[in-house]
């Protein structure tokens, strides 16, 4: 199948079967696109939380109490993976000399003006969007593009999922103690395969024409 017919063929999948469990060799390939998903300055201002087990999900759970999210509930408990992507509220100078650090041990620097000049370009980014008051909505939108990739990733290997956003997002920062680490969460998906009761499955793909959407200039 190529690249074409996956996004065609793939959906947001509304009922998992319990019964079935993504492989350890497929777990490490989803792992490995949302460690490697790009960011905006290389920023990587994520942390991933995997449940894969009842005392996970039941804590995940926490955020979905509340009437007006129940119908996000049977996703997580049936899901064989639930991942909740959580942002930085900021990046502070910890989080940004990680960073630097990392891309020093992978070599990323040729010589000490050009790692100079990237650390400069990166501080000027994010000083940017502090200035603006928008850094953690900009933060915040870097998730996506991991959750973009891990969405593609799951559908080139026959898995299906879905990207929840309705969820208590105090609750669930609380339960997983997120305020302590500086984060918040931002989406949660539900991963697996489908149960015969996935009306979505059937259901044929909707999406606007092509001449609306995209424009080649």
């Amino acid at each position: 199948m190529n690249l074409t017919e996956i996004v065609r063929n793939r959906h947001s999948c509304k009922a998992f079967d319990p019964a079935r469990r993504i492989s350890a060799a497929d777990w490490a390939h989803l792992k490995a696109v949302l460690v490697n998903a790009p960011s905006a300055v290389n920023s990587q201002p994520w942390r991933f939380i995997v449940a894969q087990n009842d005392e996970g999900r039941a804590r995940i759970l926490k955020g979905m109490t509340a009437p007006q999210f129940a119908y996000n509930e049977p996703k997580v408990k049936n899901a064989s993976h639930t991942v909740v992507l959580c942002a930085r509220k900021k990046l502070d100078a910890d989080h940004l000399n990680a960073v630097q650090e990392a891309e020093d041990q992978a070599g990323r620097y040729a010589s000490s003006d050009i790692k100079a000049m990237v650390v400069n370009m990166r501080n000027l980014g994010v000083n940017a969007y502090r200035e603006k008051g928008t850094e953690a909505e900009w933060l915040a939108r870097q998730v996506y593009i991991a959750l973009g990739l891990l969405l593609l990733g799951a559908a080139t290997l026959g898995i299906d999922a879905c990207a929840l956003e309705g969820f208590d997002v105090e609750a669930l920062d609380r339960e997983l103690g997120l305020g302590e680490t500086g984060h918040t969460a931002v989406v949660v998906v539900t991963l697996g395969y489908r149960a015969p009761d996935d009306f979505n499955a059937a259901l044929p793909k909707s999406r606007l024409p092509e001449a609306l959407v995209l424009t080649e200039i």
